[in-house]
């Protein structure tokens, strides 16, 4: 049981951080006249990944993301019973960001919500494939020898960064359901909310799908034991 706090506990705290320096950093771009810059915000996200998957990638994996709890549960590598307090923990965690933001910035409107810069169409597209290629990388690194793998929190938050680099100005390159749902609430600005919940899940359940066929040597079936002592992260060997 203790082991089981101390995972969902590492959820929300990741979490958080991950939302009050992401989306900290699009509210202090705008209360600062763009100090910033888009560069340094996408820069922000890649490197508060990265820092806390080598925080808390051994307690919880450092998924800080419902999107890939839920696709890691479907391909089997996350038990099931973990998968509400998971993303309870991460939803949590979130929202707590995004108060302690807006207690900071009360005059921001958006507290560094996602929005469409465009059609809510065009950024679902853009959403659904961001996420697919990081769930694939995420996939892709999970299979690594264990030296490889030590490079995890570099690759993936080099992902994150490089995919709000070119498409945060248009979808705001959300790519977690968690990062969008907690300024939004919060904000008051839930308008196109469905598109950066639903579209985030698609991808990361499509590279699932895609991820069993190309590298179905990483899906070999686990029993519940297996999976426990694999101390169920995406980015460790």
């Amino acid at each position: 049981m203790q082991n089981q706090v101390r995972k969902y506990t590492a959820e929300f705290i990741s979490t958080f951080i991950m939302v009050f320096c992401g989306t900290g950093a699009i509210i202090i771009n705008q209360e600062s006249g763009g100090v910033v810059t888009h560069m340094g915000i996408a820069i922000t996200f890649g490197l508060v990944v990265m820092s806390m998957i080598y925080a808390f990638g051994n307690i919880s994996g450092a998924h800080m993301n419902p999107a890939v709890s839920i696709a890691l549960t479907i391909s089997g590598k996350h038990p099931l019973k973990d998968l509400v307090p998971f993303v309870l923990s991460q939803l949590a965690g979130a929202i707590a960001a995004s108060c302690t933001l807006q207690a900071l910035f009360p005059a921001n409107d958006t507290l560094g919500s996602t929005l469409p810069a465009g059609s809510a169409f065009q950024s679902f597209i853009l959403e659904f494939f961001l996420t697919f290629f990081l769930m694939l990388v995420i996939i892709g690194v999970g299979r690594k020898s264990k030296k490889e793998g030590s490079l995890a929190g570099i690759v993936i938050g080099g992902v994150v960064g490089l995919e709000a680099m070119f498409a945060g100005p248009i979808c705001g390159a959300s790519m977690n359901p968690a990062r969008s749902l907690a300024p939004a609430v919060i904000s008051g600005h839930t308008e196109h909310l469905w598109v950066y919940l639903s579209a985030t899940i698609f991808g990361a359940i499509m590279a699932v799908l895609v991820g069993k066929f190309l590298l179905a040597e990483t899906f070999v079936p686990q029993t519940h034991t297996e999976v426990e002592k694999s101390r169920i992260s995406a980015y460790e060997n």
